[in-house]
């Protein structure tokens, strides 16, 4: 009964094929550029050089190395995080605006981040990751809470208002935080978003986790296309919905709140991308989820990119740049008739 409800679904698996097979030829192209463009512009023979020929006396192999790659990386792991989780979430709330942001995640991580600053300045970046995935945790939490308060509690409509209210709530405490201790400035570069300052140990920390959390939304992602159909057909198609919202927020935590740690609290990769594939390969998200973390990647690269060329040898930082490309798209997808996912 699973398969032929499956089998009826719209999808697309050619293109989705496609996305996959020709979007992982160019991240790679895509890494290339990105390691070779910044406020030291370096030659692709240069680079080419540097990753196969690797030379410590020479500073440019030192900034590709030390700077360039790791960036690039970071670039391409939080793109693919946040795509997934927006995608799982999307297809878990049946909400065609969800993104890490409504399980509170973004909120949370930005608190703790106040806090640390305020009373635990000494911290290091390592710390501070750890304690930025611990907010976004407490948030998560917290929206799961206040929505199982009540029988039925896990239902979309329920999620969202209650990761409207934690987020709020939280985004309340961390400007009065901000306020009385005065690190609003401090706040503010760590809010604008950004991959200027990961380091290799920032890359051996997260990308365990990382890569463990995108092969588990794959493994799931059935569970997750029969939950996007209702929770009435999931439960007659034998599923274990409660579980599936349990194992699909986790998952989330884990992509979100590590990606917020390592970038910031950048919005709209989440909610742009798996509608942009969700547009290419159909309702599927056994071909969803994998192609999201491809084009979410690129994205994100790209967009990273493009902030250090807009007002070189200065960069943007790179939540301006989505924000620019997904307020629009927000304003789009709240304006139209609500469809099924």
């Amino acid at each position: 009964m699973k398969t032929k409800e499956l089998s009826q679904l719209k999808t697309r698996p050619v293109m989705a094929t496609v996305i996959l097979t020709a979007g992982i030829a160019l991240l790679l192209v895509s890494a290339f550029i990105g390691i070779a463009v910044g406020a030291a512009d370096i030659d692709l023979a240069t680079v080419w050089n540097a990753l196969f020929h690797y030379d410590r006396t020479l500073t440019t192999n030192q900034i590709i190395w030390e700077l360039r790659i790791p960036r690039v990386l970071a670039d391409m792991m939080v793109g693919a995080a946040f795509a997934v989780a927006g995608a799982v979430m999307q297809g878990m709330t049946r909400n065609p605006l969800a993104d890490s942001g409504l399980l509170g995640l973004n909120a949370g991580s930005a608190f703790m981040i106040a806090v640390c600053f305020a009373f635990f300045p000494g911290l290091s970046y390592n710390s501070l990751i750890f304690f930025s995935f611990l907010g976004a945790a407490i948030g998560c939490v917290l929206v799961f809470g206040v929505s199982a308060l009540v029988k039925g509690g896990l239902s979309p409509t329920r999620l969202v208002l209650a990761g409207a209210a934690v987020a709020s709530l939280l985004t309340a405490l961390s400007e009065g935080i901000a306020i009385y201790f005065k690190l609003s400035q401090d706040l503010a570069f760590w809010f604008a978003g950004g991959v200027a300052g990961v380091k290799w140990s920032q890359i051996a920390v997260v990308w365990p986790w990382l890569l463990g959390a995108l092969f588990a939304a794959i493994l799931i992602s059935k569970s997750v296309t029969i939950l996007s159909l209702g929770d009435d057909i999931a439960v007659g198609l034998g599923q274990n919905t409660t579980r599936t919202k349990l194992l699909s927020m986790l998952i989330v935590l884990i992509l979100a709140g590590l990606a917020v740690s390592v970038v910031g609290p950048v919005g709209f990769i989440g909610l742009i991308v798996p509608h942009l594939v969700r547009y290419m390969v159909g309702v599927d998200y056994r071909w969803i989820i994998p192609c999201s973390a491809i084009v979410g990647a690129l994205l994100t690269l790209y967009a990273d990119i493009g902030a250090r060329m807009v007002n070189p040898p200065y960069e943007t930082p790179i939540s301006v740049i989505f924000a620019l490309i997904g307020v629009p798209f927000f304003l789009y997808v709240a304006r139209k008739e609500r469809r099924s996912l």
